[in-house]
């Protein structure tokens, strides 16, 4: 189960830390986020080391599907009426720019990274008044959107919001030529942070330690609970992809608004069909790749599969992502966090950000995406639905009678807890990805009850005799 961004690109080995260091900034991961951010800062003179648990886009990233784009569902409707026109517009105008720095960064570097420029469109099946209202805020904010009634789908719509200036790329290709000459160490899990006064940071890393000024959580989902708590603040979903051969070779990008609506995207030959979304840890039943197997039968009968893969994304209670100080009693601290689908952008606006704020620039674009903002009333309620979540599980794991589960593998037998190590919530079986998956914050392990996703630092497996 690989991404199509995998089969074409491998990162050079880098050693693991083995020593102390000093540095101006540490990095912790080293997907998209941290190098681009580390990127900037290395422009601006800045010492940086990034500290990655795996491999080199080894997270997240390497699930993506690579939209460029500053459509991020029915979003600016929405942010103007909570959070007012101004704040709605700076939103939309970093992640205009961040289109534009990837084609810059692109031209000016020169990397083969098969980046093409495309409109984004949201579609739906069952009516336009959403779609109107949507491409009418998009357009105040200085975005060029357009309404329509007809696409190159092969099946009807209601209506197609339509974004020009968008865009699509490899992301592996664009990634293995940026972090050429960055201090990247890998296979390097961060155990602890700790804060110990003003430009002194200390970060635990296996055997050794890094001393740092700035300390930047790159890490998808921050692994510490306090302060910050992002935990309480953020839920995990996750989608799923199918790459087809021999089926419609779509010029632009879709994504349907509609309940159960499909993601479409063309790289090359091959046709990204994607959907399924879930909350980490609710897939018990299973089926979501057969659903768009089934559905790519549907559409174009005799296609092939070529590969097939799963993402997450970590989802904010207001749907706007948190880049920029982690908390107001952890000063140097900083974080990107909370993407949703959209982390192309997101992760240039990031590298924007937090690289302007570590040199002391004012950004006044940054206040909408502050990890301190003001929570709106939906924020609020989706504070106590994902509290409520949490709590349920909780629940389910101190009453239940039952704590692990026994298999075996390759002739060895083991067991595993089904108790998650981050915060204690009782995990679930997803069986699409044979993996162990927290309802509560969205840690997953494989069915040996390793590590494979954050916020927990360690695996679940209990070895027997």
């Amino acid at each position: 189960m690989e991404s199509i961004w995998l089969k074409e690109v491998s990162f050079q080995k880098r050693s693991s830390l083995h020593k102390d260091l000093k540095t101006d900034v540490v990095i912790i991961g080293a997907g998209i986020t941290g190098i681009l951010t580390a990127y900037f800062l290395k422009k601006k003179g800045f010492r940086t080391v990034v500290l990655e648990a795996d491999r080199i886009c080894g997270g997240q990233t390497k699930g993506t599907t690579a939209k460029i784009t500053s459509q991020h569902n029915l979003i600016y409707d929405r942010l103007i009426r909570v959070y007012g026109e101004e704040k709605a517009r700076h939103y939309a105008e970093m992640n205009e720019w961040a289109i534009r720095e990837y084609e810059r960064i692109i031209a000016e570097k020169r990397i083969a990274c098969d980046f093409v420029k495309c409109s984004a469109n949201l579609y739906s099946c069952m009516e336009e008044e959403p779609l109107q209202r949507e491409a009418e805020a998009a357009r105040r904010l200085g975005i060029s959107a357009q309404f329509k009634t007809e696409c190159e789908l092969p099946f009807a719509v209601k209506g197609v919001l339509e974004f020009r200036g968008q865009a699509r790329f490899h992301p592996l290709k664009f990634l293995k030529e940026l972090a050429e000459g960055m201090e990247i160490y890998e296979e390097t899990p961060v155990l602890k942070v700790e804060h110990c006064g003003a430009g002194n940071n200390f970060v635990t890393a296996g055997n050794a330690s890094v001393s740092a000024g700035k300390v930047i959580f790159a890490c998808h989902f921050p692994f510490v609970n306090i302060p910050g708590y992002y935990f309480a603040r953020m839920y995990q979903e996750r989608s799923y992809v199918i790459a087809l051969e021999h089926a419609a070779k779509l010029q632009e990008c879709y994504l349907g608004i509609d309940q159960n609506g499909y993601s479409f995207r063309q790289e090359g030959d091959l046709l990204l069909l994607g959907g399924g979304s879930h909350r980490t840890g609710d897939n018990r039943q299973g089926g979501k790749y057969q659903m768009l197997r089934n559905e790519a039968a549907r559409l174009w009968p005799g296609c092939r599969e070529e590969a097939y893969w799963s993402a997450q994304d970590c989802m904010t209670l207001d749907q706007i992502p948190y880049i920029g100080a982690f908390d107001k009693k952890a000063q140097d601290w900083y974080v990107a966090t909370g993407f949703g689908k959209w982390g192309m952008t997101s992760a240039m606006v990031s590298a924007r950000i937090l690289s302007d704020l570590l040199e002391g620039k004012e950004v006044t674009q940054a206040e909408i995406f502050s990890p301190q903002r003001r929570i709106c009333m939906a924020a609020v309620k989706e504070l106590v639905v994902n509290g409520g979540v949490a709590a349920g599980n909780l629940a389910k794991q101190l009453l239940s009678p039952k704590r692990t589960e026994e298999g075996t593998e390759e002739g060895k037998s083991f067991e595993v807890s089904v108790k998650c190590p981050h915060l204690g919530c009782k995990l679930s079986w997803n069986p699409d990805e044979h993996t162990w998956e927290c309802p509560c914050h969205g840690s997953r392990f494989d069915s040996r009850g390793r590590l494979l996703d954050g916020p927990a630092q360690r695996g679940i497996r209990k070895e027997k005799n």
